[in-house]
This record gives C-alpha cells, sequence and structure tokens, in this order.
C-alpha cells in the first residue's frame, strides 16, 4: 500500500511582504543533509473525508490561530518523493494557498508542548524575502529554493495555475 501525504499549506503574507513560517524539528532522517530544522509554510495532513479548503483552515487555526473563511487562491503545488518525505511515507504533495494577513503573533488552539510533540514545530517566525536569499544557516527551506517562487509571487502576482515546486 503506498502512503502519500496530502497536506494544505499556506504562503501567509503580512502587510510589509514578510512570510510566515513554521520552524520543523524532524528525526533523522527526515531532514536531509544533517540540518537541525527545516522552516515550512504552515498547514499539515488533510484528514480523510476532509476537502483541502476545510484541512487549511483546521491546521491554521490549529497551529497559528489564524481563522479564515475565504476561499484563498491556490498558488504553488510540490510532490515530494520517498526519499525527500518524512520516515514512513512514500512521498507527499503539498498544495499551497496565498493568504494576506495583518501582522501578527502566532498562537494557535495547541499548547507550545503539543506541537512540539505531534507536530514537531519549534516556532514561527515572519521572514522578509531579502533575508530568506540570504539565509547561510543551518536549516534549511521548503521548498530549498523558497525565494525563487516568492520572488515571483511577489513580483508577478497570483499565476493562472499553481506553480509546480522543485524539492
Amino acid at each position: 500500500m503506498t502512503a502519500v501525504r496530502a497536506s494544505a499549506r499556506a504562503i501567509i503574507l503580512d502587510e510589509a511582504d514578510q512570510i510566515l513560517l513554521c520552524r520543523f524539528l524532524f528525526p533523522h532522517p527526515a531532514v536531509p543533509n544533517g540540518a537541525p530544522a527545516v522552516w515550512a509554510a504552515p498547514g499539515g495532513g488533510i484528514e480523510p473525508g476532509e476537502d483541502v479548503l476545510s484541512a487549511l483552515r483546521r491546521e491554521l487555526r490549529e497551529e497559528t490561530g489564524l481563522v479564515t473563511t475565504a476561499d484563498p487562491p491556490h498558488v504553488w503545488h510540490q510532490v515530494l518523493a520517498a526519499d525527500h518525505a518524512p520516515s514512513g511515507l512514500d512521498g507527499m504533495v503539498n498544495d499551497y494557498f496565498l493568504i494576506r494577513a495583518t501582522h501578527f503573533k502566532p498562537h494557535g488552539e495547541f499548547t507550545d508542548d503539543q506541537l512540539a510533540v505531534d507536530e514537531h514545530l519549534a516556532g514561527f517566525r515572519w521572514w522578509g524575502l531579502s533575508e530568506i536569499a540570504n539565509y547561510r544557516g543551518p536549516d534549511l527551506f521548503s521548498p530549498r529554493d523558497l525565494a525563487t517562487p516568492l520572488t515571483d509571487l511577489l513580483t508577478s502576482g497570483i499565476p493562472s495555475h499553481p506553480i509546480t515546486l522543485g524539492l
């Protein structure tokens, strides 16, 4: 049986075009190249019987406290093979939706301990595009070249169809 995890993720941009990212700590070897963590867009797995936007709204509420009823535009699509997916999965599919929000301090329905244990989530940070492009620390971004599609999104606007992302 193939275990592919479908996820809904949000590209949350504030009024200064900063993006909100989560720092995920995964047990090795889920994080490649010995990196201690991965900075990724908030969101998560789609539960059985749940549609993608319902999953997105639930995940945002749980992780960040952001409540949205809008149908945000689907801007990116990413397929990851087993060698880039967390342990036990044969792959992942991430669909990303653009949400504009006033800058806020993330605080969801889950406690910090629940986020750490259940989600491997160690914190949040608002990042500027230049900070991402110039980052030389030990952590990785997901996607690895996040600065490139984010630049395109900020300069060209919402694409007519979701852009396919690489690793």
